[in-house]
């Protein structure tokens, strides 16, 4: 009756990377999997907000907004980080702007500077009670 709905599955899979010793100037819309070993100037998102899956590895940085379904820090980001359903913030973990998860899993070392704010996913249901006729 109130069954709240469960997160979608990450994605194990990879479909893109940016490999080590690369910068990216501009924004990135991918689908699937992304996997960051180098540097991104710029906006990281989902093609149309469907769901995925960023993984920022432990040389990798990121200089811009960063708003996917699922990631994975290992790295630095520096900007706001807006996961949609699920974060994994690893021991090296460095974030330095506010941060919006569903769930969240933070290792010993992560460090965060800047507003932790846990949010409700966008489909939530509001249900109305109401008393049984026939008392």
């Amino acid at each position: 009756m109130f069954e709240r709905k469960k997160p979608r599955a990450p994605r194990k899979r990879i479909d893109s990377l940016i490999g080590a010793g690369t910068t990216v100037s501009g924004d990135i819309a991918f689908s699937g999997g992304l996997r960051i070993d180098g540097k991104v100037i710029g906006k990281v998102t989902t093609l149309d907000s469907q769901p995925g899956t960023l993984v920022i590895s432990e040389q990798a940085r990121i200089d811009g907004e960063v708003r996917v379904s699922h990631v994975v820090v290992n790295g630095a980001v520096s900007g706001s980080l807006i996961a949609n359903d699920y974060l994994e913030l690893q021991a090296k973990a460095r974030v330095n702007g506010d941060v919006a998860y569903r769930m969240l899993e933070m290792h010993f070392g992560a460090i965060v500077e800047g507003k932790l704010m846990h949010s409700e996913p966008e489909s939530a249901s509001i249900f109305e009670l109401r008393r049984a006729s026939g008392e």
